[in-house]
């Protein structure tokens, strides 16, 4: 599995939780458990084999991470969706915008220019037209104006 894919699988987890009512580390501990990720290999070939251990550690700190920082990443979201109400925004792009702003605050050894391309590159599979140019600004907003990196 490739980090790519490993990056799809932690957006479309973040995606999920924001449906689930049950706690954030029970819906991973099931997705990611041999039985969970293979219920869903007959729906998309990202699912086809289990993780490894560095992939399920990836999938896991961005998960967590991500709802463990969720009141700072969605006003960071919030700030720099500049003419959209956060309400609007849909879930997938949420996801999406979680995943790499955590990606760029929590993991430095991923190269911000990568994280943005990925996010970009999930919106124009997952989401309309127009929303690849609004993640690719918001993001690019966010790591200009907050400079996180430097």
């Amino acid at each position: 599995m490739t980090r790519k894919t490993a990056r799809d699988i932690a957006m479309r987890l973040v995606y999920e939780i924001d449906f689930n009512s049950e706690r954030v580390s029970d819906v991973i501990k099931f997705r990611l458990s041999d039985e969970g990720f293979l219920s869903l290999a007959n729906e998309d070939d990202a699912y086809i084999s289990v993780p490894e251990k560095n992939e399920k550690d990836y999938i896991l700190k961005v998960v967590s991470g991500v709802y463990e920082h969720l009141p700072e990443i969605d006003s960071y979201i919030e700030k720099y969706a500049v003419g959209w109400k956060f309400n609007r925004i849909s879930r997938v792009a949420l996801a999406i915008l979680r995943v790499c702003m955590f990606e760029i605050i929590y993991m430095p050894d991923i190269p911000e220019k990568a994280a943005i391309n990925e996010a970009v590159e999930l919106a124009k599979r997952y989401e309309d037209e127009d929303i690849p140019p609004f993640v690719n600004g918001v993001l690019g907003s966010f790591s200009r104006a907050e400079g996180i990196r430097e």
